[in-house]
């Protein structure tokens, strides 16, 4: 077999057999190139392919890593990010950052509102940010929430039902905050989705959330004529 073949086919096979798991650190192409008896260059062609593959992240100055399956979303819905992350067997994790009412409200969501701003994780990395405004007087109970420990999205699909959503999806690059917050590059893509729900014509929540463009898809499927 190829060289560079074996190497392409024995690390992804263990990636997919989970004993390389996603975020370990993939050894360096000198320590591969001395394990499988071979050239720097046949290694590097290897974990380039894996790369194109989607299978490996390589990272400038920082080495060569098993890369994070992007999350799949239904575009059509509204999803609970702690379920689709620990349905990838990833470890969810949310942090609050901020939260305080807006007695005058904000232009997408009715007054008196409740303004809440946090980060969500997988795997120990950032995988989001949201910055949302809930209407408290479709939701009162809102305003006593511990949002310190469950994510608002999660509170809400849990306590009320919603009737009407609508997205505004956009390709962006983050500001210089918002790009440290996820831990990429000023110049890095990100997926921005701005969602509003309704129960019965009220509206009850607005949402910006801003995703890692290589950990996020949202992905819709549908009939001609429907």
């Amino acid at each position: 077999m190829n060289p560079a073949r074996r190497i392409r086919e024995e690390i992804a096979a263990a990636i997919r057999a989970g004993e390389w798991r996603p975020g370990d650190r993939v050894p360096t192409e000198q320590d591969l190139a001395a394990h499988y008896g071979c050239a720097r260059a046949t290694v590097s062609k290897a974990l380039g392919e894996l790369a194109a593959a989607g299978l490996i992240e390589r990272r400038r100055k920082a080495g060569t890593f098993v890369a994070h399956p992007p999350v799949h979303s239904a575009v059509m819905t509204v999803p609970d990010l702690a379920e689709l992350i620990a349905a990838r067997g990833e470890a969810y994790g949310w942090t609050l950052k901020a939260t305080r009412t807006e007695a005058e409200g904000a232009a997408l969501c009715p007054a008196p509102a409740l303004y809440v701003e946090g980060v969500h994780f997988a795997a120990g990395e950032p995988f989001a940010l949201e910055a949302r405004f809930i209407a408290l007087g479709e939701v009162p109970d809102a305003a006593s929430a511990d949002f310190r420990s469950e994510a608002p999205g999660t509170w809400l699909l849990g306590h009320i039902p919603w009737t009407e959503a609508r997205h505004v999806i956009r390709a962006v690059t983050p500001t210089r905050a918002e790009a440290a917050q996820l831990g990429v590059g000023t110049c890095a893509a990100c997926l921005e989705l701005d969602r509003t729900t309704w129960r019965a014509g009220r509206i009850v929540t607005h949402v910006r959330q801003l995703f890692r463009g290589d950990r996020f898809d949202l992905v819709a499927q549908f009939n001609a004529g429907a």
